[in-house]
């Protein structure tokens, strides 16, 4: 399959590029809070399989008792420096290692939690395991752009289970059924576009072009027998 090397190749570039981003990111970690630089978070891949994915550390490690798998807005988990990496998406950046390993693809459905797939996930939404994971796609478009806005501190792996993932999913389900060598190129663009808008204070954006297909697909699945 051509993707898999280019994205391997892809990944080599841009892991050179952004070495010295990660340099400071890991002294700004060391720096703010103490333990590790990275956090390694198990997530379900290609055909169920579950794999490491590496991210830059932005919480302390001791979390006292607030345990939820979903990260809300002022999270209380989240350190300062923590809350900056992943507002500009710097902390997704290790994840070009796991597409280096094969564990993921620059383009597909982001890895969900173990938990999360096994308790939440429908058999439509297991159409999204058929294609590896990725670090983006329009399901994790929207989570950045929109997902914020559906969570509350209170309880927010209720609100993402029941509100935000299975638009999310649906999104990616939509990638899955028309993805190609071009509309990956767009939703990377797009992905960008996204961080590069966020970073200058943009605050709103408009909806993905994929929704109307996405809210079909849930319409149809809700009615289904």
């Amino acid at each position: 399959m051509v993707k898999r090397p280019f994205d391997g190749l892809l990944a080599s570039i841009l892991l050179l590029v952004v070495a010295p981003l990660l340099a400071v990111a890991a002294v700004g970690i060391r720096l703010a809070s103490p333990g590790p630089i990275l956090y390694r978070a198990p997530r379900v891949g290609l055909r169920g399989r579950l794999f490491t994915m590496f991210k830059l550390r932005t919480m302390h490690v001791e979390h006292g008792a607030y345990r939820s798998a979903i990260t809300a807005h002022h999270d209380p988990r989240i350190f300062r420096f923590g809350a900056w990496l992943r507002w500009a998406k710097i902390d997704e950046l290790p994840q070009l290692c796991n597409v280096l390993r094969g564990d993921m693809a620059i383009v597909g459905p982001r890895p969900e939690v173990p938990r999360i797939v096994q308790q939440h996930y429908t058999p439509l939404d297991w159409e999204t395991l058929d294609v590896p994971p990725g670090l983006t796609s329009p399901g994790s478009i929207y989570n950045y752009t929109h997902g914020e806005a559906m969570l509350t501190p209170d309880d927010p792996e209720r609100h993402y289970v029941e509100r935000l993932l299975p638009l999310k999913l649906a999104l990616d389900l939509v990638y899955v059924r028309r993805a190609s060598w071009r509309y990956d190129v767009r939703l990377v663009g797009r992905t960008l576009w996204a961080v590069a808008g966020t970073v200058l204070g943009r605050r709103r954006f408009p909806e993905p072009p994929e929704m109307p297909a996405a809210q079909e697909l849930l319409e149809h699945h809700s009615t289904a027998p």
